[in-house]
């Protein structure tokens, strides 16, 4: 039983506007929406390797950013320097060990998360896996929507720079701030150049080729 999708029946839909249309009948051709103009593509253009190129970039720069100083802190007692690590450790046992959950979770838990689960995602349709593809666009999505709540430590030290820098008192942003900075844009560029879509287009060819549907999903139209 084949699996039909928008691919399979010669649609394709505006990245843009949402707009649905007819794919143009020569593969070569440009297309653009009736809608908005902007240009049509019924599947992101070298969708996998944009996507591990931003992850492996996310990787390299990952180190950097735990190991580096995320924040210094001086005031009349003296000059402290904290990497994110540290930094949640003092925030422990100064009594807020709420907030250090909140960072530890934001900036360490999320971006490896989103750096293995997109990996997870990009392998599968590289490997051609034909189970689980509804639970995989599931997770896609939600990986897209958490990306922004990684800049919470650099939203932090963002604050503490404002509000506390007065002559017995100062907070500088160290190097690895940057290093974090661009890991969660990479990341939220790596959610950005997979097509979720792939994950359909692979279950649907096997489906055609071994005459039987997932057993994950019933076979109705994707996306």
């Amino acid at each position: 039983m084949t699996v039909a999708t928008a691919k399979s029946l010669g649609l394709v839909a505006c990245e843009t506007c949402g707009r649905v249309a007819r794919a143009p009948r020569d593969p070569q051709a440009a297309a653009r929406c009736p809608h908005c103009g902007d240009p049509l593509h019924s599947r992101l253009p070298a969708s996998l390797a944009r996507t591990w190129a931003y992850l492996i970039a996310a990787c390299v720069l990952y180190v950097p950013a735990n190991l580096l100083v995320m924040m210094r802190s001086s005031d009349v007692t003296g000059t402290r320097s904290d990497t994110i690590l540290s930094g949640v450790i003092k925030l422990w046992t100064d009594g807020a060990p709420g907030i250090a959950l909140v960072v530890l979770v934001a900036s360490v838990i999320v971006p490896l998360m989103k750096i293995g689960v997109m990996a997870y995602l990009a392998l599968s349709v590289q490997l051609g896996w034909t189970r689980f593809r509804r639970q995989r666009a599931q997770i896609f999505r939600f990986i897209e929507r958490i990306g922004h709540w990684s800049m919470l430590d650099v939203f932090v030290v963002a604050l503490l720079v404002a509000l506390v820098d007065f002559k017995v008192a100062r907070v500088e942003p160290g190097p690895a701030a940057l290093a974090f900075g661009v890991v969660v844009i990479l990341t939220m560029l790596a959610a950005k150049s997979f097509d979720p879509r792939l994950i359909w287009d692979v279950a649907g060819q096997h489906a055609d080729t071994r005459g039987t549907p997932d057993a994950s999903c019933p076979p109705t139209s994707g996306p």
